[in-house]
């Protein structure tokens, strides 16, 4: 099972390259999506779920030419965007019953089957008989994964999902990623870096419309090996730090010190103290111009 994603590119009308030459190849597994906001990952996403058409490039899943046959795709495909509606005083049992009705799934054993078990494993049971619209946000999330499952998909996409959940929904909602990623290809979009940690066996970097790394959470890490130190500063001495140095983050202490953190090629000595990497450590680092 694979997709494969071949120069891409994506300009609106209002001269925006949002798309500027991808090129990819995403196998099995959770594969995450990185980059800030504007840096072109729902463009992506919608292009990927047959929403939009690119101006160039060839998107290929399991032997499928998915810019030439899209139903095909469709087919196999689940799809969760940032934002998705439901019907008022709808219950879930019923919203997902005429969801699998429009799916092609004309058996009414069958959809209650297929319903029980998208209810279960989105932790949705005991609420199936609640109205949707009156879900909190997490519990709207884990229904939007509920209906993506209901056609079995292969791809399945997720566009910025964890925006606005308390820890506790968010948590749910990535262990519910993770379990259905084991036999399927999910595509996990966001701008948090904390959510790729411990979920993606592989992941992307994406700015202004361009991959700027593709590599396992570790591996990308550990190229930072030994080139990553922190220090407590004063508030008043960050600017000077910023000026010398490659200062990836800084953080207030209890103290209302600063903890930075600061990559260098070169040994520092003084008040710094080489730390590991971490995911935010390749983020930044492949965000911003590295200083040789």
């Amino acid at each position: 099972m694979q997709l494969q994603i071949e120069n891409l590119i994506k300009e609106y009308p209002n001269g925006v390259k949002a798309l500027q030459g991808i090129s990819i190849t995403i196998e099995k597994g959770m594969f995450g999506l990185l980059g800030p906001n504007g840096a072109g990952k729902s463009s992506l996403m919608r292009t990927l779920a047959t929403l939009q058409m690119p101006d160039a490039g060839t998107i290929h899943f399991n032997g499928i030419n998915v810019l030439t046959d899209q139903m095909a795709l469709r087919k196999i495909l689940g799809y969760l965007p940032q934002e998705f509606g439901v019907y008022p005083r709808v219950s879930a049992e019923q919203l997902l019953d005429y969801l699998a009705c429009l799916k092609g799934v004309a058996s009414k054993k069958d959809r209650a089957k297929l319903i029980d078990y998208c209810l279960e494993v989105t932790n949705l049971t005991e609420v199936r008989k609640k109205h949707v619209s009156s879900y909190s946000g997490g519990m709207k999330q884990r229904f939007g994964i509920a209906q993506i499952l209901l056609n079995q998909p292969q791809l399945i996409i997720v566009d910025e999902p964890t925006s606005g959940l308390d820890p506790a929904e968010r948590q749910r909602f990535l262990n519910i990623l993770r379990e259905i990623s084991t036999e399927n290809v999910v595509i996990f979009s966001t701008h948090i870096v904390e959510d790729i940690k411990g979920l993606c066996t592989d992941m992307a970097i994406l700015n202004k419309g361009a991959i700027l790394l593709h590599d396992s959470p570790e591996k990308a890490m550990e190229r930072l090996k030994g080139q990553l130190y922190a220090a407590d500063i004063s508030q008043e001495l960050l600017a000077k730090y910023e000026a010398d140095y490659q200062v990836l983050s800084s953080v207030y202490n209890k103290d209302n010190s600063l903890h930075i953190r600061v990559f260098s090629k070169e040994k520092l000595e003084g008040d710094f103290v080489r730390v590991p990497p971490n995911l935010e450590d390749v983020y930044f680092t492949t965000l911003m111009p590295i200083n040789n």
